[in-house]
């Protein structure tokens, strides 16, 4: 989830190594093993060693045997060491949204959540593990390529993602306007891999549509949170109470998140001022936090359904668990992402960063959204391939939904 500022806070990093010990075939014990007369290897030795907790010295040895021992060790820099073992670190946290910025890195990191980059428009995360498409944003090179959410990324112009971090995918994904990347994806149902060349572009998404369609039904297409969305959705509301409409469909749809206030924001035009939206738990590592609507709930009244499916998620999972919870309404479509953490940019003495996760986000009966996922409440699974023979089956269930409320 992206905040407004990201929080600064210089410290100083420990970092430790690994080292594993081999036994059998193929390892070679120097002098410093311990063996008995009979050359077999003294265990009792060894768990007096390796009984001992590691430190900062277990760093400085494993440093000396790269050093003394590795091939090419005078290619090796500190900082190559330093760096590796900080980016292991992270890594060792089983989370892929918790990662080590080098300074490079950390530099372009901030660029692009500060500000407009070229790209090809489409939410990247992590799903058990692999690199996986979110969503393709509305009218992106990637959802005019054919990229998909759900499709999962297994290599990005020829190199594999097995071992990417997830800012690092996203750093080689993106590019400047007019170059081409090339993406072999797999997809759900398809027995082949599909690759997929987009032409880089910058990205200039809508954040909404709006359109009252029969039956005095008003559809709102939210795209993303960006900061110029709550305006924009207090536009949409406008030309909700102009238009006569009696009944509301939110269309949450491959809506891949943006900024927490701006959802705070768009809940507060649907709840009474001061209902809970939702909960940042730190999990005992500090008090947690509570948001609150601070609208005027004008849209309280309004029946209303919300669509949902696999390429929704943050902010968008934060505004219909919100209102599912506090008003009931009901989700349509598919299971969201389930992308429910905080993450806290920290930067470091020498320009590189962590950003590492601090919390996570609660419904406000108290669901894990980074956990669960939503599940909706009447599930429609609808592909390409349905769609293009039967038409938008989702929106046509919300609106037979909405119709009877």
């Amino acid at each position: 989830m992206n905040t407004r500022t990201p929080i600064q806070i210089l410290i100083f990093s420990a970092v430790f190594l690994g080292i594993v010990v081999g036994f059998g075939g193929g390892y070679i014990f120097g002098k410093g093993s311990s063996k008995d007369a009979a050359g077999v290897v003294n265990f009792t030795e060894f768990e007096k060693v390796f009984s001992k907790k590691p430190t900062f010295e277990l760093l400085q040895e494993g440093v000396k045997v790269i050093r003394s021992k590795y091939v090419a060790s005078s290619e090796i820099t500190e900082e190559n060491l330093i760096y590796g073992a900080m980016e292991g670190m992270l890594k060792s946290l089983g989370d892929p949204y918790s990662v080590f910025f080098p300074p490079k890195e950390a530099k372009i990191f901030e660029e692009n959540v500060q500000g407009s980059f070229d790209g090809i428009g489409a939410e990247i995360g992590m799903r058990n593990e692999v690199l996986t498409v979110i969503s393709p944003l509305k009218d992106s090179p990637a959802e005019h390529a054919g990229l998909r959410a759900g499709d999962k990324i297994i290599t990005i112009d020829a190199k594999e993602t097995k071992s990417l971090t997830l800012d690092r995918a996203v750093a080689m994904i993106r590019g400047q306007k007019g170059s081409k990347v090339t993406l072999k994806v797999g997809r759900e149902g398809v027995k082949n891999e599909i690759e997929v060349t987009i032409v880089r572009d910058t990205i200039r998404i809508p954040n909404l549509k709006f359109e009252k369609k029969k039956d005095d039904i008003a559809y709102i297409a939210l795209y993303q949170f960006t900061e110029s969305a709550s305006k924009d959705f207090e536009d949409a509301v406008g030309e909700i109470l102009q238009s006569g409409a009696k009944r509301i469909i939110l269309d949450l749809r491959n809506n891949p998140g943006g900024y927490l206030d701006v959802s705070v924001d768009i809940a507060g035009w649907f709840l009474k001022q001061n209902e809970l939206v939702v909960t940042e738990d730190h999990r005992g590592k500090g008090a947690n936090r509570t948001y609150t609507t601070h609208g005027t709930g004008v849209l309280e009244g309004y029946p209303l359904v919300i669509l949902i499916n696999k390429g929704s998620a943050s902010a968008s999972e934060i505004l219909a668990g919100a209102l599912r919870d506090q008003r009931d309404i009901k989700l349509i479509g598919e299971k969201s992402f389930g992308k429910g953490s905080v993450q806290e940019l920290t930067s470091l003495f020498d320009r590189s960063s962590i950003k590492i996760t601090i919390a996570k986000w609660l419904t406000p009966k108290g669901i894990s959204i980074e956990d669960n996922g939503l599940t909706p409440d009447v599930s429609i699974d609808m592909s390409e391939d349905e769609f293009d023979k039967n038409g938008d089956i989702q929106l046509a269930k919300a609106i037979e939904v909405v119709k009877g409320l």
